[in-house]
């Protein structure tokens, strides 16, 4: 009998430090019931592009208990022609886009800040043109739909311009300027006399010695989630801006090697201080904390991009941004 009970106890005593350990495995954060998320974003374009990388390359997602499904995109129509289809549950994009798509289907909410990126308006090296009101009568081409575009034209109405009247504004996608921007000397390349584009390509450009800008702002990108994946993950939104937030430490920590897998997986050569030249706006990489909240003239910057897509004709009505952010996961 009183080995029978020792046996008994002992099998106990087992059976409580093999949970024990199971418990403990689970608090250094061994995945449990992972959630697919299938994750949007675009491969060519920097910071963004490294933060991306980061969550691909290490286990970050599954510490949150996420199994991240990425899909790459050239640029952030096609990106936005997924969502529609129902292809993504999250996706990274600026603010002109996430508001195109929220504006065609409102099933897609804004729930977090991605990162601010620069956009610039140029000139070749040895361009007449030396500030923006210098563009009256002068051709500028940049890619129509891009928040580079609002801001070129923005920029132009505050030198005085008329953008229809006084100056020929035309479409030319970020990667055909990498055809045209190529000489040092430059005055103008063929019939174009200045271009606005999105970093890296400008970046790139500035570390050469190709362009000479007249004008360099920033404009804010975003996290957009699905409302229906929501609701079918209510903690997904929570573990997913989680992990974004430890992708940003990871990103700071060890940018050399986030920005070796950004070139290595966009197919580029970028070097290091080109990179560092894209990134240079965002205080996430820099600051004391890491923010994915938004501030006061964050919301302005998106107001002046429901704006224009209003008075372009792309949206019917303008849109009240407010009412498509939704920062309660960041709690």
């Amino acid at each position: 009998m009183k080995k029978i009970i020792v046996g008994s106890i002992l099998i106990s005593l087992l059976i409580t430090a093999c949970g024990v350990k199971d418990r403990e495995k689970a608090q250094v954060g061994q995945p449990q019931n992972l959630s697919n998320i299938r994750i949007g974003w675009q491969i060519p374009w920097a910071t963004e592009g490294q933060l991306s990388q980061v969550l691909q390359k290490t286990d970050i997602l599954k510490k949150h208990n996420l199994q991240g499904d990425f899909k790459g995109f050239s640029y952030g129509a096609p990106l936005n022609e997924a969502a529609l289809a129902g292809e993504v549950d999250v996706l990274f994009t600026a603010d002109q886009p996430a508001l195109t798509l929220i504006s065609k289907d409102p099933r897609w909410v804004i729930i977090g800040r991605l990162m601010y990126n620069r956009v610039s308006l140029y000139v070749p090296p040895q361009s007449e043109i030396k500030e923006l009101k210098d563009l009256r009568g002068k051709t500028v081409a940049m890619p129509f739909g891009a928040a580079a575009q609002r801001v070129a034209l923005r920029e132009q109405k505050n030198a005085g311009l008329d953008p229809k009247q006084d100056v020929k504004n035309i479409n030319l996608g970020i990667y055909e300027q990498n055809d045209l921007v190529k000489e040092a000397n430059a005055k103008k390349w063929g019939e174009i006399d200045a271009l606005a584009g999105f970093d890296p390509t400008p970046a790139i450009f500035e570390n050469k010695g190709l362009i000479r800008n007249l004008y360099t702002g920033q404009v804010v990108s975003v996290i957009v989630m699905s409302r229906d994946f929501i609701a079918a993950h209510p903690e997904a939104p929570r573990q997913f801006l989680a992990a974004f937030h430890e992708a940003y430490q990871f990103y700071r920590d060890n940018q050399s090697q986030a920005n070796a897998w950004f070139n290595s997986e966009a197919g580029l050569s970028i070097d290091e201080a080109a990179l560092s030249k894209a990134a240079s706006v965002e205080p996430n990489l820099s600051g004391e904390e890491i923010r994915l909240d938004f501030n006061e003239d964050d919301y302005k910057t998106m107001e002046e991009a429901a704006d224009f897509l209003w008075e372009q004709g792309v949206t019917k009505e303008k849109i009240k941004v407010r009412d498509h952010i939704d920062l309660q996961y960041l709690n």
